[in-house]
């Protein structure tokens, strides 16, 4: 099983927890985590921009990617969300096992 981390940005925890209750309820993530207050620095339209958003981690697996993928930028209000995977290599057995038992 290849296991991954989903790294979402969201302007807001309102919306972090709506996107993470998704993604878990339609079984596209095993879990969530909300890290809020960080602060993104970034280039949009020819302009530095500088917001305070929150970081969606989600624990997955490769195949679910493309269909997590949709469902996040259907409920997200940019227009390019930051949605990028980051592949997990090891970790305990047991909860890995766990993240495919959820996804199942």
């Amino acid at each position: 099983m290849d296991y991954c981390l989903a790294y979402i940005t969201a302007p807001d925890k309102e919306l972090a927890l709506s996107l993470a209750r998704k993604a878990v309820e339609s079984k596209l993530a095993a879990c969530a985590n909300i890290i809020d207050g960080v602060t993104s620095v970034y280039r949009w339209e020819q302009k530095t921009c500088e917001d305070d958003e929150c970081i969606l981690m989600l624990k997955t697996i490769d195949n679910l990617k493309p269909e997590l993928t949709e469902m996040i930028k259907e409920h997200h209000p940019y227009d390019c969300p930051c949605i990028v995977f980051l592949p997990i290599k090891g970790g305990d057995e047991v909860f890995l096992k766990w993240v495919e038992t959820q996804l199942v």
